[in-house]
């Protein structure tokens, strides 16, 4: 017997295959007897009204439960029933009668008892008092004493276009149109104010005064009011925003506590004062389908009850949860009732008529346990038996598994099996790659194999922008051992930019044997052939990287067997690779030293191919059994490029800020025009439109030319991203060679300068990476105690690139002078701090030149803010004290030329609109133009230069000669 189940006292169906929902339960002494005992009436959606007398006998066997003689009145309407409440409704009478409201009526009874002639007793007997035909469609009623009436109820129908009509009992009073009304709501009437109370369709709860809807009328007749079409506009007087649909509303008026307004929301339980303030707010875990409150304990406080789709009851005390009971039904509508055996009774009705009558708590116990005999309690055998039991504890502790155990049986495995080659006829479609060869495809062969039978399977594949898949969801209804699930996938590259990753994701998610949701994932790396091809080299680039090895040099026809093309059967020294639609990247090979060059006219392009030769180095020499072949980077770091690639892809997001808010102005703007034109429209005196619907079309046709440029700059952002992303990849890779760092601190490295740009959510890249990098300066990277006390600065938009990329270069320089971003466990400092021991150590031992970030004199500004980490080793070129991407809130992009306002009208007509133009929308041009003319061939020599003298100077470094 559980002490947190509702007992069941009295239970019965109301009727079979019927329907109820809330308002069809209702708890009063409707027979008017002396006892003053509680009936339970119940209608249904089917027009069966039936009312129950609930008695139950306590027996060995529990409670009696339902009799027949529980039956009171069973009788069938002709209408569906949908609120049945009672209350004094008749004028001649102080007696309660009851109110059926249906459809299209709205009915009084009355429910009398007629003494029977023979033994079998009194009958009771139903009779029409009067009936109310109404003209639209009802859907809740509300009853009370509306205007202050002293012994007599008045009753208020709600229809379905939000009209409430007002009947004084036999005579129909008016009908009024609340303000705004889409959908119905809950209404109630609370006695102390004279005002209704409605959630209306906007999700407020409002008020209107009896007495102001009384007054706001033009209708002289019945027929006129019944029928209304308009009328004075009637305003709330008061109003709350709840911001989620209402499901039932309660006025409360206990002695003990002030006068309160509950509603019950979707999620949330609100009580509001007579006047419209929320005295509080309780939020629910779960969806509440009906509540009740019943009294007030003490003083101040409301005890209410709240059912919920789990079967579930709740009693609360305002917000504190008192009792939770478990119900065998899903209520919809809950009452309190005092029957003659029981008081406090909790009634409930379901959907599907279980109309149930319970109590909280559990009975006595009728069995008492005897007495145990008192023995000497012996304390040093229970001070062994407890540090017994504290060892077993401990040794099951040791030994326990803290990740959950996963049966072999429920094992899926997903099996990929990539082509060797790219398709024959390839299945890119939809592709916006502007190439002379056509974009090639390659696909996958993907597997799901189970051990035992597994339901509802669910494949998906996901790839990063640019690449493309040919299907990314698939469904099988099982898979088994047997009869395992076999999917081909195409991937191809769709947008004209470049990619970031080459890795596809594959999941799969499933329900096992016993019903348990499963999922499985898998990873496909796809081969870089897909998205680039072989051309012949280029000599001339203007971004040059250059990797350095302790191994011999290797001929490149040996690294990349399957992207020679033209270039087979030449000395390997130089191959020359070209993205689809994309630039060339050139690798080259030194004859004469233990290094690799690649090159390119684009910055971020070269990210994939340099990843690709030192992956591909680290294979070869791997597959040969040499263990310590190491490759490093002893140039400079290309900061300055990097911030380019960083600055156009703020600046894209700057123009979307700024396009939108141009947008939202001219929305305002051509919602006023709709509205004066719409004032001048329905005036009975015609008036002269002033061009207003000339300022309309123009205003319409800029709404659709701010449109589409947000559309473009979409695009822009996006490819910006992958940019970016590429960018990002290849400093991480070059400080990973720089700092030789380790996987540990290289995926620290990751995740804090991350190469994933997201800018779909209103957190932008570089304010995240920018806190993300700030962390890391104030602990493992600190030079001292103030670094740690610096406070972060607020996420949000920066006004400029400034502050971030001068945090980039204070990771660099503290990584190039010997700083490690995961402190090893064995540190005399446990603050993670970068001494200045460890600093002078780094000085001591005499770098090459190009192994520290140079610095630029009278370049790095002083910042004054909150989030200032000291001064910066500046690297050359950066130029931090330029603000590179001022934000001007004030200085919105322009449309033609045109400031934001309307053009000019022309001879009364407004000058066609020209398509709206996307500046900047071309990465690494137009934001930083001065800065590209700079000359990078002066520290970069070119090929043809570098064979004559072993002098020449790459990145730093001398006897470096590359040939073609």
């Amino acid at each position: 017997m559980s002490l947190f189940k509702a007992r069941e006292w009295w239970s019965t169906l109301a009727g079979e295959n019927e329907e109820y929902d809330h308002g069809c339960l209702c708890v009063a002494n409707i027979d008017n007897n002396s006892d003053g005992l509680d009936k339970v009436i119940v209608g249904s959606y089917h027009g069966s009204l039936r009312v129950f007398t609930p008695h139950s006998v306590k027996g060995e066997n529990g409670w009696s439960g339902f009799s027949a003689q529980d039956v009171m009145l069973e009788t069938h309407l002709q209408h569906p029933i949908l609120q049945v409440e009672a209350g004094k409704f008749v004028s001649a009478s102080e007696n309660t009668h009851l109110a059926v409201l249906h459809p299209r009526k709205l009915v009084v009874y009355s429910i009398t008892s007629v003494s029977g002639a023979v033994e079998h007793g009194s009958h009771y007997q139903l009779s029409m008092m009067y009936e109310q035909n109404l003209k639209r469609s009802s859907f809740n009623m509300c009853y009370g004493p509306f205007g202050g009436v002293k012994g007599r109820d008045f009753l208020c129908v709600q229809s379905m276009d939000g009209t409430l009509s007002v009947f004084e009992q036999e005579s129909f009073a008016f009908s009024r149109f609340l303000p705004g009304a889409l959908l119905p709501g809950p209404v109630a009437y609370v006695p102390r104010t004279d005002s209704f109370v409605t959630v209306s369709s906007s999700r407020q709860v409002e008020s209107y005064k009896y007495q102001v809807l009384a007054v706001a009328t033009d209708s002289k007749t019945k027929e006129e009011s019944q029928n209304i079409k308009s009328g004075k506009r009637v305003a709330a007087d008061w109003s709350y925003n709840i911001g989620e649909q209402a499901l039932d509303i309660f006025i409360t008026s206990f002695p003990q506590t002030p006068a309160s307004v509950f509603v019950l929301g979707d999620r949330n339980i609100f009580c509001l004062s007579e006047l419209g303030k929320l005295r509080f707010m309780k939020k629910l875990e779960y969806n509440p389908s009906c509540f009740m409150p019943y009294t007030s304990l003490s003083e101040g406080t409301i005890n209410y009850m709240v059912g919920a789709h789990t079967n579930t009851l709740m009693v609360y005390q305002d917000v504190t949860l008192k009792w939770a009971a478990q119900l065998q039904h899903i209520p919809v509508d809950v009452k309190v009732a005092n029957f003659q055996d029981l008081k406090g009774v909790i009634v409930t009705l379901d959907e599907e008529g279980h109309l149930d009558c319970s109590y909280l708590g559990t009975d006595p116990a009728m069995i008492v346990s005897g007495q145990s005999e008192a023995r000497e309690i012996n304390y040093a055998q229970q001070d062994e038996e407890m540090k017994q039991l504290q060892r077993n504890i401990k040794e099951q502790s040791h030994k326990a598994n803290v990740l959950p155990s996963r049966s072999s049986e429920d094992e899926v495995s997903i099996d990929i099996q990539m082509s060797s080659s790219l398709d024959e006829v390839s299945h890119a479609d939809e592709t916006q790659v502007e190439d002379e060869d056509p974009i090639p495809s390659i696909t996958a062969k993907i597997t799901v194999r189970a051990k035992l039978q597994v339901q509802n399977v669910r494949l998906s594949v996901h790839v990063p922008q640019p690449l493309a898949v040919s299907q990314p969801q698939f469904t099988f209804a099982s898979a088994d051992s047997n009869r395992p699930a076999e999917v081909f996938v195409s991937f191809f590259l769709r947008n004209n930019f470049l990619p970031a990753d080459l890795k596809a994701e594959v999941t799969a998610t499933y329900q096992n044997s016993a019903g348990a949701p499963r999922i499985a994932q898998g990873e496909i790396k796809l081969p870089v052939k897909l998205v680039v091809k072989p051309v012949a080299p280029v000599k001339m680039a203007v971004h040059k990287v250059t990797i350095e090895t302790n191994k011999p040099p290797v001929s490149l026809n040996d690294i990349f067997p399957d992207l020679l093309g033209e270039n087979a059967g030449g000395p390997g020294s130089a191959l020359g690779f070209q993205h689809f639609g994309g630039p060339v990247v050139t690798v080259l090979a030194s004859k004469t030293s233990q290094r690799y060059r690649l090159q390119c006219d684009e910055f971020e392009s070269l990210w994939l191919m340099t990843n690709e030769v030192v992956s591909r180095l680290n294979q070869h020499f791997r597959s040969r059994r040499v263990s310590d072949f190491q490759c490093s980077y002893a140039g400079t770091l290309p900061l300055p490029e990097y911030f380019e690639v960083l600055d156009a892809h703020f600046e894209i997001r700057l123009t979307d800020t700024r396009y939108k808010e141009l947008l939202t102005q001219r929305a305002v703007q051509f919602r006023a025009i709709q509205r004066r034109l719409l004032t001048r429209f329905k005036d009975k005196t015609p008036s002269p439109l002033a061009n207003l619907d000339t300022i309309l079309e123009g205003t319409y046709r800029q709404l659709l030319a701010l449109s589409d440029a947000v559309d473009d700059n979409k695009e822009a952002q996006a490819k910006a991203a992958g940019h970016l992303g590429c960018a990002t990849r290849l400093l991480n890779l070059l400080i990973r060679l720089w700092t030789n760092m380790t996987d540990r601190e290289f995926r620290i490295l990751e995740s804090s300068l991350a190469p994933s740009v997201d800018d779909n959510g209103e957190l932008g890249w570089e304010e995240s990476i920018d806190s993300a990098i700030t962390h890391l300066l104030r602990t493992c990277l600190a030079k001292n105690a103030k670094d740690q006390t610096v406070n972060p600065s607020p996420l949000g938009i920066p006004k400029d690139t400034t502050k971030v990329k001068k945090h980039i270069a204070l990771l660099c320089d503290r990584l190039g002078k010997g700083a490690k971003l995961a402190m090893d466990d064995s540190s005399e400092t446990d603050t993670g701090l970068v001494s200045e021991e460890t600093e002078k150590e780094a000085n001591k031992k005499k770098r090459k030149p190009s192994k520290s970030v140079d610095k630029e004199p009278n370049t790095a500004t002083t910042d004054e803010t909150p989030g200032d980490l000291g001064d910066a080793d500046v690297p050359i070129g950066s130029k931090f004290g330029e603000k590179k991407s001022p934000r001007r809130d004030d200085a919105p992009p322009t449309l033609n030329g045109h400031s934001n306002n309307l053009p000019s009208l022309r001879g009364g007509k407004l000058a066609p609109l020209a398509p709206l133009t996307l500046q900047n929308n071309k990465l690494g041009t137009g934001l930083n133009d001065l800065k590209k003319k700079k000359n990078l061939e002066s520290m970069v020599p070119d090929l043809d230069d570098m064979g004559s003298e072993p002098s020449s100077m790459v990145n730093g470094e001398d006897d470096a000669v590359f040939s073609m």
